[in-house]
């Protein structure tokens, strides 16, 4: 294992997918375009395509073949095919507990046995391909507490993969915003409007600006963002932001009972019960001390 390995893994496990053939494989890698234009009007696509050739200089001597690039308007693919019998491409598949997209994969338990500095390359992958830092994207609305998200579409496992993996690099969360009917739609607004469904969205990791300079982005236009947003962070924020939830007092209101808290799509062991705080569920899930 080293950085690069790291990194690649990370990409895979936040927006790849394993296409496995009889003797060959296919590993396709999607970095999206939440938006077009970033908060100053600069060209999302144009910054993608500058940044790949620093992606392919971390990957390609890895891998020993050239990436294969497509772009579209909303994003921008890479993809390469390797042996089966390779031995990159047999770590690999080990690496991300045997799933074949990115949905269904599991970090490895012998990911949480890797250095700090390969922790932190994984989670730079992971973050490249589904981290946003938006000025939006504000704790509480208040002016200054810029966070990164990280957005997670149905994989609840790898949310807290995630959580635990930016715990071992000493990164607290500032908190997880489930797609649970619980916290999506936690005062059944939606669903009284007849949007029974509405809560079922991609799970949100969320980190404060400055906590999250320790994992940056190669992405260039989201390290700029994250850079910047950084240091309007510590200039107006007077509250500490390095506390993990346990190191914090909870707020924790009474949640009206949700009629899909036993659907069918919410992880067996969590089906059926009610949570009013995220950390609840977070810490039933196994992110905590």
């Amino acid at each position: 294992m080293n950085a690069e390995m790291s990194y690649l893994i990370g990409m895979i496990l936040g927006n790849g997918e394993i296409q496995r053939g009889n003797t060959t494989t296919t590993v396709v890698i999607d970095i999206p375009y939440k938006n077009l234009y970033t908060d100053d009007f600069k060209d999302v696509a144009i910054y993608v395509k500058a940044s790949v050739v620093d992606i392919r200089s971390i990957v390609e001597p890895l891998i020993g073949y050239n990436l294969m690039v497509t772009e579209t308007t909303h994003s921008t693919k890479l993809s390469f095919t390797k042996s089966n019998d390779e031995y990159v491409m047999r770590e690999l598949l080990r690496l991300i507990g045997g799933g074949r997209h990115h949905s269904t994969m599991r970090m490895s338990p012998e990911l949480f046995t890797i250095t700090t500095d390969q922790k932190r390359a994984l989670l730079r992958g992971i973050a490249d391909v589904t981290g946003y830092i938006r000025k939006s994207n504000l704790a509480f609305g208040q002016e200054g507490a810029h966070r990164v998200y990280i957005e997670i579409p149905q994989n609840w496992y790898m949310v807290i993969d995630i959580a635990n993996m930016l715990k071992d690099v000493g990164v607290p969360v500032q908190t997880i915003d489930f797609g649970h009917p619980n916290f999506r739609d936690g005062k059944l607004a939606k669903y009284n409007a007849g949007k029974p469904y509405f809560w079922k969205k991609e799970h949100q990791i969320k980190v404060y600006a400055n906590e999250f300079l320790v994992i940056g982005f190669n992405i260039k236009h989201k390290q700029d963002a994250l850079e910047k947003y950084s240091e309007e962070l510590m200039n107006s924020l007077a509250s500490d932001t390095h506390k993990f939830y346990w190191e914090k007092t909870i707020r924790r209101g009474n949640k009206p009972i949700h009629p899909c808290e036993s659907d069918a799509s919410l992880p067996e062991e969590i089906r059926g019960r009610h949570f009013d705080s995220w950390t609840d569920l977070a810490r039933f899930l196994g992110y905590g001390e």
